[in-house]
């Protein structure tokens, strides 16, 4: 039985990312281009455990963990306005 998380995109609540500035944090799969994860960030990627519901961090904390296996070193992305809005 697998009991790894599968791969895709995570994110908090809207207001998590409001007051972290719009930023996120994302580990990209190294074997699928389409697939990431992604956690609202401040603009130097530092994520807000407390914000996170258990599941994302869980898998915040799984992503770290797999850098370099699984997923790439994360890197900082500006969260377009266009995209904030769609939760």
């Amino acid at each position: 039985m697998n009991t790894q998380p599968t791969l895709q995109t995570v994110s908090a609540s809207t207001s998590a990312e409001t007051r972290h500035g719009g930023y996120m944090l994302r580990f990209q799969s190294l074997f699928d281009e389409g697939r990431a994860y992604a956690f609202p960030c401040d603009a130097q990627g530092h994520v807000d455990l407390d914000a996170l519901s258990e599941k994302a961090r869980n898998n915040y904390l799984y992503a770290r963990a797999v850098i370099g296996l699984e997923v790439a070193m994360p890197h900082v992305e500006p969260v377009l306005p266009s995209a904030r809005t769609m939760h």
